[in-house]
């Protein structure tokens, strides 16, 4: 998917991530104090920076100034600090999004997927095959050697997101949120029955249950 560099000197929760976010197919260089991420963001092909601020030799915030000197690259500022001072100076840098620990995994999974995708670094591609069927995501249509599969648009925007988050696990609430938006008359459980329609339509085994949370798309090697 995408080169992630991890800066975080706390090397239990940085290999947390890594892993983490290993199991969504991104490639990770983990980085744990600024100057080594600096060396290793100048070595380019990075799309995106996960950046704590309490750093050894080079403070986050500094880091975050230098690699805004000449790219746009996403970052994520991840720390324990929580005054508006320090979030309001983040975003002065130019930080794309700020996290406060203790933090959710599957949170930071998403918004690290989000500026992923606005960035075009999370992109998929409109034509997707499973098998002999083939999902058309840009016109909304689904076919096998049959001829056209009867599956709604809705289902199709549920396909998308679980291929976007590749790995992640996303709740009920979270699809809801996404698709439908916070204030929809939408029960948590609408979510089963559409992920039953596209496993039975499309003939699919690569949406995982993981029980007692949500939904997974994963693929095997």
């Amino acid at each position: 998917m995408a080169t992630l560099l991890i800066v975080e000197d706390d090397k239990p929760t940085n290999n947390a991530i890594c892993e983490y976010l290993k199991s969504a197919g991104h490639k990770i260089i983990p980085a744990y104090d600024g100057a080594d991420a600096l060396q290793l963001f100048d070595k380019g092909n990075i799309d995106l920076v996960v950046l704590d601020i309490m750093l050894p030799k080079i403070t986050g915030l500094a880091v975050l100034h230098e690699i805004r000197r000449g790219s746009t690259v996403p970052v994520i500022m991840l720390t324990a600090i929580e005054d508006e001072y320090t979030q309001v100076t983040s975003f002065d840098e130019q930080a794309d999004d700020y996290i406060t620990k203790p933090f959710s995994m599957v949170l930071l999974g998403r918004r690290i997927t989000a500026l992923l995708r606005r960035s075009g670094k999370n992109t998929i591609s409109d034509i997707v095959t499973f098998g002999d069927i083939t999902v058309d995501f840009s016109g909304y249509t689904a076919k096998d050697p049959n001829g056209k599969i009867d599956i709604t648009p809705k289902e199709i925007d549920l396909l998308r997101l679980l291929i976007e988050h590749k790995g992640l696990v996303l709740t009920r609430s979270q699809i809801l949120d996404d698709l439908w938006g916070i204030d929809a008359p939408i029960i948590d459980r609408t979510i089963d029955t559409y992920i039953k329609n596209l496993r039975k339509k499309l003939r699919l085994d690569c949406i995982v249950t993981v029980k007692g949370i949500g939904y997974k798309y994963e693929v095997s090697k």
